[in-house]
């Protein structure tokens, strides 16, 4: 799935509703004023009247720029609803206080929004980026993901996933008509394993776009690693030391550490001092280094494994079950599914990445009564 970039610049460039064209409509005056407020912002920062627009041409709100209403629908959609049942990291945790992909999700959007309003860049986009990053993610997280990805014949990439949720299946396959931006940013949010910021993590991406990806990692690092702690996967001991004597011992610690490098490496974003090339979301080289061990060692420790262990292979079996469950059998696929002609494959893909593990927990003990014991140890 490929962004177009053909789409025009600007809101004069849309044809409007009943022939109006949006520029001919009267501008309210409080959406003139967010509008204005946005040439204070850096030279470098995104800026909704130069916007590349929606796919679909609509009205604009009175009240919101197209960014805060791009927040506001991926907010109010379903698939943002659904994050809430969603694993991050481990699988079926029996305590209250673990990360789900809810939680991380608002992690992201406050560290991401932390950035943007530090380095004097578009906040209302960073929030509507850094919401919608994840609505594409599978049940039982990256066990879950790898799993769609190892049997669909197109593979699976939980952030093209996030992109085609808000493009097609949303709002019973109309999608939510995001603007160009907010998708630019949902589908390149995903990192290599490894120094992803080694290009200046910037491959054409808004500075909004890059603080999104940073601040996603940044977010995962640490509320994993007080995960692993809780869960007993990890003692504090463990963690690297030269990561704990640059970055600290505590959750707090860690993130003020990264934020605040973060945000002076990349000063020059902010625009204090513009020049003519535009500069990229960075970081210091001995925290950039701390993070990229930090990285390493949550890969090696708790990520590679927890997707292995009893508990990963269950859910493993359990979203090859359904994939190929409903792949032989698309009759059963809700009928919102249908409505784009999709091969069987698509819609099966579609409709078990979109679940909860809750409800795919549920669909396979239907379908094949006693599949998940061992899985959950409370009922659902």
């Amino acid at each position: 799935m490929q962004l177009s970039p053909l789409l025009p610049l600007g809101r004069e460039a849309f044809s409007g509703i009943v022939g109006l064209s949006v520029r001919a409509m009267p501008e309210h005056p409080v959406r003139l004023r967010l509008e204005e407020r946005e040439e204070l912002l850096s030279p470098y920062a995104s800026r909704v009247r130069l916007s590349r627009g929606r796919e679909v041409d609509e009205a604009p709100s009175p009240l919101r720029t197209d960014f805060q209403r791009d927040r506001d629908r991926i907010i109010h959609s379903m698939a943002f609803r659904r994050l809430k049942h969603k694993t991050q990291v481990f699988i079926a945790p029996l305590g209250d206080h673990y990360v789900t992909r809810l939680t991380h999700t608002l992690e992201v959007s406050q560290i991401g929004r932390t950035i943007a309003r530090a380095l004097n860049l578009n906040e209302d986009l960073e929030e509507a980026i850094t919401l919608g990053h994840d609505l594409g993610h599978t049940p039982f997280g990256h066990a879950g993901e790898e799993t769609l990805d190892q049997l669909a014949p197109m593979g699976f990439s939980h952030s093209q996933q996030s992109l085609r949720v808000v493009e097609t299946l949303e709002k019973e396959g109309q999608g939510l008509n995001l603007t160009w931006e907010v998708r630019q940013g949902i589908v390149h949010h995903s990192k290599p394993q490894g120094d992803f910021l080694q290009d200046g993590g910037a491959n054409g991406l808004s500075l909004e776009a890059q603080v999104c990806r940073v601040a996603d990692a940044v977010a995962y690092l640490n509320h994993d690693i007080g995960d692993a702690l809780r869960a007993g996967v990890l003692r504090a001991e463990d963690l690297p030391p030269s990561v704990t004597k640059l970055l600290g011992n505590r959750h707090s610690q860690r993130i003020d550490a990264l934020v605040t490098d973060i945000v002076e490496a990349s000063w020059a974003c902010a625009g204090e001092n513009p020049s003519g090339e535009a500069p990229s979301i960075a970081m210091s080289p001995r925290v950039r280094e701390a993070m990229n061990t930090l990285r390493s060692f949550m890969f090696e420790r708790v990520y590679l494994p927890s997707g292995r262990d009893a508990q990963g292979r269950k859910a493993r079996e359990i979203v090859g079950f359904l994939y190929r469950y409903y792949q032989a059998h698309p009759g059963e696929i809700p009928e919102e599914y249908w409505r784009r002609e999709d091969p069987p494959e698509r819609m099966a893909l579609d409709y078990v990445s979109g679940m909860t593990d809750h409800y795919a927990l549920r669909r396979a003990d239907e379908l094949q009564p006693g599949i998940s014991e061992g899985l959950f140890t409370w009922v659902v």
